[in-house]
């Protein structure tokens, strides 16, 4: 493992090429699926495919992922009205399809209330598998990925079923996220059962398969460490808490949940946690980025790997110094914030341009134990 001097070394040499940033220290622990001790390589995982070049969730986006070099594959997981798993970001579907401009569908915007929230639009889970089928994904941020626009209106959404057949046909993992679980079981569109019956048809529901499921909430993951022999990941997000925990009146925050406490507890029912990238290296107002926590090796000491998301190449979601101009959508220096994440330990990173992080894992040099 190295030790707090090297990479102290590594932030000098980047100090040196002008890069702000703080002292990174750290263990450099990187797992495989299934064992954090068993190897050094640092897992690649396609954010919803490669969301940087193409619609996200979508076959197109997945495939380029995986020609990318990526080693797992990501689909967020909700319910269609016939109980049907499709891949979508999130449940409410007019950022990332074409629906809005659908008038057969005119009459199924609507509001909900969604883990608390209020959002009005179109639901997955009032249409039909047919009736999704006929829609086709869009870019869901064109402002920054304006080429990525010119795919709007080519791709359909793909079901859960098509993504692992793609994944298995490929060679490469699957990460299944469930999205709004608490939601879906009061809708009565539970998301675990079908998942874990695609899994086990698809004999994906051994420990020794390439399989990742993770979910910001916690009672499903408790049920599902009962039920399937896959590794688990509890997703920590930089604010607020579980909405399963919320609805209940439970006052555990993700906060506490990225406490050496709190992880302790994680462990008790998942194999690893997936925590907002700015739990491992916070930022500071301005943007830069400041001294790490403790987490990595916190949650290492239980046995668990570390999976931060997202990791993107535009200059919007970069800290500061690695910024190459003032236009958000410009790509800032990705390299080097991989790098500096790989050097305290990370055993995976959830990435839109999996390219790069396929390439910055090539030319890593973590540091002799």
């Amino acid at each position: 493992m190295p030790s707090r001097r090297i990479a102290s070394v590594l932030f000098a040499a980047l100090l040196t090429a002008g890069v702000n940033v703080g002292i990174v220290s750290g263990s450099a622990q990187a797992a495989p699926p299934n064992d954090p001790a068993a190897s050094a390589e640092i897992l690649v995982i396609g954010h919803r495919g490669a969301s940087g070049y193409r619609p996200e969730h979508t076959i197109a986006a997945y495939d380029l992922a995986i020609r990318m070099g990526a080693d797992y594959i990501e689909p967020d997981l909700v319910s269609t009205k016939d109980g049907v798993l499709v891949a979508r970001h999130e449940n409410e579907i007019s950022t990332t399809t074409n629906v809005a401009e659908q008038p057969e569908f005119a009459d199924r915007m609507t509001t909900k209330v969604v883990d608390g929230v209020s959002l009005t639009g179109w639901f997955t889970e009032d249409f039909t598998l047919a009736e999704l089928k006929t829609l086709r994904a869009i870019e869901r941020i064109p402002d920054i990925r304006q080429q990525n626009t010119i795919y709007n209106g080519r791709f359909p959404i793909p079901t859960l079923q098509e993504v692992i057949d793609l994944a298995v046909s490929r060679g490469v993992g699957i990460y299944p996220e469930t999205k709004h679980p608490t939601y879906f079981d009061a809708i009565g569109l539970s998301l675990e059962e079908p998942l874990v019956a695609a899994l086990r048809a698809s004999n994906l529901d051994d420990a020794d398969d390439a399989v990742f499921v993770q979910s910001f909430e916690t009672t499903n993951l408790r049920e599902l460490n009962r039920v399937i022999d896959v590794p688990l990941v509890q997703l920590i997000a930089g604010t607020g808490a579980p909405f399963d925990l919320v609805a209940r009146g439970i006052p555990l925050t993700y906060d506490s949940m990225s406490t050496l406490a709190g992880l302790a507890v994680i462990s008790t029912y998942a194999d690893g946690v997936g925590p907002d990238k700015n739990r491992v290296i916070p930022r500071d107002a301005a943007g830069f980025l400041l001294e790490p926590t403790a987490l990595v090796d916190s949650a290492h000491r239980f046995g668990m790997v570390v999976h931060p998301y997202t990791f993107r190449a535009e200059n919007t979601f970069l800290p500061a110094a690695f910024r190459s101009s003032d236009d958000p959508a410009d790509y800032g220096n990705l390299f080097a914030e991989l790098e500096l994440f790989f050097s305290v330990g990370v055993d995976g990173v959830f990435t839109d341009n999996p390219d790069i992080a396929v390439y910055a894992r090539t030319i890593f040099q973590p540091a002799a134990a």
